[in-house]
């Protein structure tokens, strides 16, 4: 099965403030950038958050971990890339490559996982309660070859 979106990667350039004292990137932008990555892949695929939240629909993050390869520097211009890894209707888990957009080098490999909350903070089961979304992001794993059904 071919995978019938087209999602590009997230690019843009290192900012001076994501930098530390010895002029690299600080550890804890890599999971700022997997979030801004996460957003813009959500919108590529027609699911923005923003939309999502005035529906009543939170997806909070479970966990996130990063393994860094090598550092990022000023004005560096980096491309996160999204791996769909799972999803059931109710949890989606996703891995990210952040690369060095000239050396297409991978300097960082990252994984979270997140849930889908209704307004009340409570579990939501897509496939009964948004059945449209469901549909869309079950469409876009199975795209991919690694839906894993409720």
């Amino acid at each position: 099965m071919s995978n019938i979106f087209e999602v590009k990667p997230y690019e843009r350039k290192v900012y001076y403030y994501e930098t530390d004292r010895m002029g690299i990137v600080h550890h804890s932008n890599y999971i700022k950038w997997f979030e801004e990555a996460r957003d813009d892949f959500m919108d590529q695929i027609g699911c923005p958050y923003d939309q999502l939240e005035d529906e009543g629909i939170m997806i909070p993050v479970l966990s996130v971990s990063s393994t860094y390869k090598k550092a990022f520097g000023y004005a560096d211009t980096f491309a996160v890339s999204i791996i769909p890894k799972a999803f059931n209707g109710i949890k989606f888990m996703m891995e990210y490559e952040v690369r060095h957009k000239e050396e297409n080098e991978i300097y960082a490999i990252g994984q979270s996982t997140h849930c889908f909350l209704d307004s009340n903070m409570r579990p939501m089961l897509l496939k009964k309660q948004k059945p449209e979304l469901y549909a869309l992001l079950d469409r876009y794993f199975m795209s991919n070859k690694i839906s894993q059904k409720d």
